[in-house]
């Protein structure tokens, strides 16, 4: 599937099922942000940090649910020396995870429609821990977390595992993220997507889909 202007000409297809990413489009990207932080107070290179921690957590079985948080921070203190208590460093990431409240608007509207709606994220469980405090599982009707499925966005079977248990053909759901990689590996399994840049951007995307949404 590739991607369609709005003023193609070229009618877009109704979704009938939307999944979301959650840090970087449900919510601020509070995992990129408080590594950033934590590399700041120790004195370490942010950039090159971070990109680090992305192959180890996903590398030492922390977000497929194959191994724990402390043994994930531990293995940050071994190989870059920070400091601070799992709590401490935990706190970092999930106090940055704002939820975007126009975005959760953006949900309402779809299910007043009966359209759909699923989180996937590639997450802990943080995903779980976030929830309890901000309580927006409420809004979707399922959620898929990498922790729990024993599998993450990096492999593109994901999409056809869970397109097979909504029962939704890929042509009829959307799937917005704000990493390119999954974007394009979500395009490869046929599903319509929204690469996710700014709020501006997305909205005029997501009305190419929902053109109802321009006049509510």
């Amino acid at each position: 599937m590739t991607d369609i202007s709005c003023n193609s000409g070229t009618s877009r297809p109704n979704p009938e099922l939307v999944f979301f990413d959650f840090g970087g489009v449900l919510a601020e990207e509070g995992f990129r942000n408080g590594m950033v932080a934590i590399a700041e107070l120790n004195g370490l290179p942010p950039r090159e940090f971070y990109k680090k921690v992305v192959d180890i957590i996903s590398e030492n079985g922390y977000l497929t649910g194959t191994s724990d948080e402390k043994t994930f921070w531990q293995t940050l203190r071994d190989l870059f020396g920070i400091k601070g208590s799992d709590e401490y460093l935990r706190t970092e990431l999930l106090k940055r995870f704002e939820i975007r409240q126009w975005m959760i608007d953006a949900v309402k509207e779809l299910k007043k429609h009966n359209i759909c709606r699923a989180i996937l994220s590639d997450q802990t469980n943080w995903l779980d821990e976030l929830n309890a405090k901000h309580d927006f599982f409420r809004y979707f009707d399922r959620v898929f977390n990498s922790y729990h499925l024993g599998k993450g966005k990096q492999d593109p079977s994901i999409f056809d595992d869970l397109l097979a248990v909504m029962n939704t053909p890929a042509h009829r759901a959307l799937f917005i993220d704000d990493n390119k990689g999954h974007i394009e590996r979500a395009k490869q399994r046929g599903l319509n997507t929204i690469f996710f840049i700014d709020r501006k951007t997305f909205e005029q995307d997501f009305a190419c889909f929902f053109p109802w949404l321009q006049h509510r």
